[in-house]
């Protein structure tokens, strides 16, 4: 079974967010091709469920993730981190082999045999 969490910092990131909005369902996080070292974390904002996402729900604020990315994301924790004047959501992912210099893209361990359909 896939383990997906969030902290409570980006929990209650994206219920702001939401009541920002005015309305929605929780956060579609994803993964798709680019950057330096391959992959990139992909976020917004959803009003619905699609079909065939699972739902991961971690201090009242609900994740979507299509199961093209459950293995890419298994034992990942989504935290939301101010790092000086910058804020952003940041994955810890134990499946991530290297990241690039700006931060942006990452790399899959070699030889887990995991892919990504972006």
């Amino acid at each position: 079974m896939t383990n997906i969490t969030l902290t409570e910092a980006a929990a209650k990131q994206i219920s702001s967010q939401i009541a920002k909005r005015g309305k929605g369902l929780g956060l579609r996080v994803g993964v798709k091709n680019v950057g330096c070292s391959g992959y990139a974390y992909t976020y917004e904002l959803a009003d619905e469920q699609r079909g065939d996402e699972q739902r991961f729900e971690n201090h009242g604020a609900t994740l979507l993730i299509s199961p093209q990315n459950l293995t890419t994301l298994e034992g990942a924790c989504l935290d939301f981190v101010t790092e000086g004047l910058k804020q952003s959501f940041q994955f810890n992912n134990p499946n991530v082999g290297n990241t690039c210099g700006c931060g942006e893209s990452f790399s899959l361990k070699a030889g887990d045999g995991k892919g990504v359909a972006a």
